[in-house]
């Protein structure tokens, strides 16, 4: 099992920018695709962006061009640099790690979130 704890969010203004953090324990997290989610009020959580296990990153089309995965495997982390911010992407964000322990079955972990609040 993993554990992932996320940082780096507050208040920014449009047109701003944060980078979220996710450290998550153990030492087999470069095996595991890491991902950014967000939930607003209201509304189902999203995939923002995905990173895999061999570093193929995927995006939400409302991010692309302005947020942008990495992952450091020495450090145990993922991050999420966001950059041009718009009050549409406040939410929680929460980091997701993913792996597959055997074929047919996929196990997720979640962090607690970290709120992300765009406004002037």
């Amino acid at each position: 099992q993993v554990q992932l704890v996320e940082s780096g969010g507050g208040l920014v203004q449009p047109g701003g920018s944060l980078r979220l953090s996710c450290v998550a324990s153990g030492s087999i997290f470069r095996f595991y695709d890491m991902g950014w989610y967000r939930q607003a009020p209201g509304k189902q959580r999203e995939l923002v962006a995905g990173i895999t296990s061999s570093g193929n990153t995927n995006y939400a089309d409302s991010v692309k061009g302005r947020f942008t995965i990495s992952r450091d495997n020495a450090k145990n982390t993922v991050y999420l640099q966001m950059n041009s911010l718009k009050p549409e992407d406040a939410a929680v964000y929460y980091c997701n790690a993913a792996i597959n322990p055997t074929v047919g079955i996929r196990n997720n972990y979640w962090g607690q979130g970290t709120q992300v609040t765009v406004s002037s």
